[in-house]
């Protein structure tokens, strides 16, 4: 009988997350990121600022000393709306990055699992190597669709009025930002720092999935845990801590590259050498505590609302394309 029950199960997971639409599994893997950004934005607009103070400077000082003593300083100088700066670029970003990252992963790796593991059930096969290589690519191709709007998003959420940290430039919105790097800059400059985007986004998709599915793997196969929100929960927080290790000396150049008006730095190796050689090696984690406090809580509800989304979009195809 159990075994019985866990083909189901298994047929349902197959079902909801392996026979949705491509498209279908981009709009459920935008909709589980922007419930997760709603809560996680203000720690990231502080890990930001945090990451761009002391910038070419190995001894100015610190205005944000932690992620909570941070979010006080601006929370008093801005008020709530300020710690939901960059929300509306957030949730547009988080479509294009995410709805590719997650929703892409899976038809990837199954087509991967077909090349090189023919005669197998693609959906079963676990591969580190493919694993690692789909969430690359997924992740890449969700670097590319919402870098403008992760460009415009960081200057959003770096300026201030009150407290300059970085290069300060001021939109009054998300489109006056795309439409002012447009006019300045042309279509070039709102791809500025493509490059960092990629190996940040490449690098933090490469191990988020595989991590995930990993460990969820790990717990049922040794009957630690059964398949249910509490073992979503925990494997979303060992992948959680994986990338906040893997991608924050990415995400503090990215950070850098793109708050820069000019041509400080002329890439992301040019800026990781300048950075390290500045202002010491530990500069490459800096706001890593924040990046903690964001990566694991927004990766948590990400992977585990992902888990409900895309039951709730294939059923929604179901009816309407008549789906089985």
């Amino acid at each position: 009988m159990s075994s019985e029950n866990s083909k189901q199960e298994n047929q349902v997971e197959k079902t909801a997350a392996q026979k949705i639409s491509k498209f279908g599994s981009f709009i459920a893997g935008g909709l589980a990121a922007c419930i997760a950004v709603t809560v996680t934005n203000p720690i990231e607009l502080i890990k930001i600022r945090m990451q761009l103070q002391g910038e070419m400077s190995a001894s100015a000082a610190k205005v944000y000393k932690n992620p909570i003593q941070g979010m006080a300083v601006i929370f008093k100088n801005e008020g709530i709306k300020g710690l939901q700066k960059g929300l509306n670029a957030a949730y547009i970003y988080q479509i294009g990055l995410n709805g590719s990252r997650l929703g892409f992963y899976e038809p990837i790796r199954t087509s991967l699992n077909q090349l090189f593991f023919p005669g197998q059930e693609p959906h079963k096969v676990q591969s580190v190597g493919v694993n690692v290589v789909s969430g690359a690519t997924s992740g890449i191709i969700g670097a590319v669709v919402g870098s403008p709007l992760f460009l415009v998003k960081t200057r959003l959420q770096s300026y201030s009025e009150f407290i300059k940290i970085g290069e300060q430039t001021h939109y009054t919105g998300v489109w006056n930002g795309l439409v002012t790097i447009f006019k300045t800059e042309g279509v070039k400059g709102l791809f500025r720092g493509i490059d960092a985007a990629i190996l940040r986004t490449g690098a933090g998709s490469s191990v988020q999935l595989p991590i995930y599915n990993t460990a969820k793997g790990f717990l049922v196969k040794n009957d630690i845990m059964k398949d249910g929100p509490a073992l979503h929960l925990t494997a979303s927080t060992i992948s959680g801590l994986g990338v906040a290790v893997v991608m924050n000396p990415w995400d503090v150049i990215l950070t850098r590259i793109y708050n820069q008006k000019g041509n400080l730095y002329k890439g992301p190796i040019d800026c990781l050498v300048k950075t390290v050689k500045i202002e010491g090696v530990s500069a490459l984690y800096k706001g890593f505590v924040a990046q903690v406090f964001r990566i694991a809580p927004h990766t948590i509800m990400c992977l585990t609302f992902m888990e409900q989304t895309m039951k709730l979009v294939y059923s929604v195809e179901s009816r309407v394309l008549g789906h089985n």
